[in-house]
């Protein structure tokens, strides 16, 4: 009778799982419809979905095509790129390490990472992990450090130092990738290994996704692979974008590629507490702090008079709001060409999968909401139809815009300096170098992997074209007291950066500087200059004074634009130094022989 029993509950078992997924397929027929009509709205060339219900992978399926071009079919095993629902990955790997005792939520990052550091003693004292990842440290985005730029990891870690907050410490949400970039490399230092190496041990393989990969170079060795499309800038027309492949340093925000099959995994362990196949396969504390409330979200669907969703906030890793009643728990995630949004609702047993391949993050919003009000069996908010009003909208705008971007030029100006004053490698601490060329008769603007052409605009302003993918840039050039062209000022991401002109390497070379060290006597008064850390002219005294780099054999220091230093030489030996500023100067000799 127990053997008998059992087959018999296996037998029930199967035919209730085929049940429930013909019941998701009937419910889901409306949709089908409505799909149809929406790759036409939204000109969007695929569209992938999956649902999971009560931890199993019910439905899946592909609207339009992974590749447009040569209408190839999206599946359960396309792989996409998830871009920011890469970030639950990094807070759960972090929620293992609290587990540990390795690291805590709520007490200062820098007691167990004494390397880090932010821009300011106050915030070195005070910012947590759930700050970092909760998005409320008061530091903007600065996407423009890490997009499409060769920096590693370690690098983009290394710049929190130069990022200035623009609001005080968890007064607001201020999205910011690089904190979750830090997270990953926080990771490797603390366990050793590399945050891809950490995510594969102990959440892809324990999770059965074996086609989960961290780049565009091994996605290309598989075959079912989406290609990223969008709509050509005030038109209709759909053009292949490349991949965004220069994700390594940002890895743990935003690099992770997979698809409906692995996912599914993921997301039926998540709604089961963090287990999978019966195993505990993720922490459920991890799971259940990265849920808590941490930061209040703005709702921008009640600015717009739309009342479905309520009460949105941010754990770590994910949105979590009341959505008519029912909590949904959802993160996006945009690319260049490719979106997604990964969701569940936790007292509902459902979760969503979703990819869009275009220029139509709005529309994943719009899919999501329509597939839960279908299986819920509510009425269906016309989502589709608003968020292409905001799309007509927004293009319209733009368009109407960019017609209008000559007007302020002030005509028939020429630039103060010669061409070549303006050309060179200008430098910012956060955002590293921006190299100005002149290629024939064009000049040549470039930062990290962005290249664009750089034409005159009036007096001393320089503007790059207008590029879809790459976007705008407005190079404001100053003279320093000295007359020459030393920087300039550009907005980049939230404010206005400024780049210093970089002198040449060969007068930061330790043979170059050596020859200026040594003692020097202004009356009875001695001044000594040392190499400290090797390449760096120092005039000890209290406090120290940093000489930079000018010109050959001119120095000139941060603190004083108008100061500079000219070292005498006869017979290529330094006999003296001239101070040079405003009110004069002064020559000061060299006399090796004080002690």
């Amino acid at each position: 009778m127990k053997s008998i029993t059992i087959i018999a509950s296996i037998c029930l078992f199967s035919i209730f799982s085929f049940a429930q997924d013909i019941d998701i397929q009937k419910k889901l027929i409306p949709f089908d419809k409505e799909m149809e009509q929406a790759l036409k709205d939204w000109n969007m060339p695929g569209v992938g979905v999956g649902v999971v219900k009560n931890g199993k992978l019910v439905f899946v399926k592909g609207y339009g095509y992974r590749d447009y071009e040569k209408k190839l079919p999206i599946t359960a095993n396309t792989l996409f790129q998830i871009a920011s629902n890469t970030k639950l990955f990094t807070a759960i790997s972090v929620g293992s390490l609290v587990n540990e005792g390795k690291l805590d939520w709520d007490k200062p990052i820098k007691s167990y990472v004494p390397s880090i550091q932010f821009y300011n003693d106050e915030l070195n004292n005070t910012i947590t992990m759930r700050d970092m990842l909760s998005h409320r440290t008061g530091v903007s985005r600065h996407d423009l450090i890490w997009y499409k730029s060769n920096f590693n990891r370690a690098e983009l870690f290394e710049k929190l130092k130069y990022l200035e907050p623009t609001q005080p410490l968890r007064q607001g949400f201020l999205y910011n990738n690089l904190m979750y970039a830090a997270a990953g490399h926080i990771i490797n230092l603390l366990e050793g290994k590399t945050w891809e190496n950490f995510v594969q041990e102990n959440i892809l393989a324990p999770l059965k996704m074996n086609n989960t990969v961290f780049s565009i170079a091994s996605m290309k060795k598989q075959e079912d692979i989406f290609v990223p499309y969008d709509e050509k800038r005030d038109t209709n027309i759909l053009y292949k974008v490349p991949y965004l492949e220069e994700t390594d340093g940002l890895g743990p925000a935003g690099s992770i590629i997979s698809n409906i099959n692995d996912l599914s995994h993921w997301l039926a362990a998540l709604m089961n507490k963090g287990m999978y196949e019966g195993k505990q396969v993720i922490s459920e504390a991890a799971v259940n702090a990265t849920l808590e409330p941490s930061i209040v979200e703005s709702n921008g669907l009640m600015a717009q008079g739309y009342t479905e969703m309520q009460n949105p906030f941010y754990g770590m890793g994910r949105d979590i709001y009341v959505y008519r009643g029912h909590q949904l728990v959802l993160h996006g995630g945009d690319l260049n060409g490719i979106h997604s949004q990964i969701s569940y609702m936790p007292q509902d047993s459902l979760g969503v999968i979703v990819f869009v391949i275009g220029d139509n993050n709005l529309s994943y919003n719009a899919i999501t909401y329509n597939i839960y009000e279908h299986l819920l069996g509510m009425s269906i908010t016309p989502w589709s139809q608003r968020g292409l009003k905001n799309k007509v909208a927004r293009k319209k705008i733009g368009s109407e815009g960019r017609e209008k971007a000559m007007q302020g030029q002030v005509k028939n100006t020429k630039p103060s300096h010669p061409i070549e004053d303006y050309l060179g490698d200008f430098e910012n601490a956060a955002y590293g170098i921006i190299n100005i060329a002149r290629k024939d008769t064009d000049l040549v603007f470039t930062l990290h992997n962005i290249k664009l052409p750089l034409h005159h605009f009036h007096y001393d302003r320089f503007d790059t074209n207008n590029d879809e993918q790459n976007g705008f840039f407005s190079l404001n050039y100053n003279t320093n007291p000295q007359g020459d062209i030393d920087r300039f000022v550009v907005s980049l991401d939230e404010g206005e950066a400024v780049f210093l002109k970089k002198a040449d390497t060969s007068l930061s070379t330790v043979e170059t500087l050596s020859k200026y060290t040594g003692k020097y006597k202004i009356g009875t008064n001695i001044i000594e200059l040392v190499l400290k850390n090797k390449n760096q002219l120092t005039v000890l005294g209290e406090p120290d004074l940093a000489l930079i780099p000018y010109k050959p054999n001119i120095f000139k220091t941060k603190e004083f634009a108008d100061f500079t230093i000219e070292f005498v030489l006869e017979n290529g030996k330094v006999t003296a130094l001239k101070q040079k500023d405003g009110s004069g100067e002064y020559e000061i000799k060299k006399v090796d022989d004080i002690k």
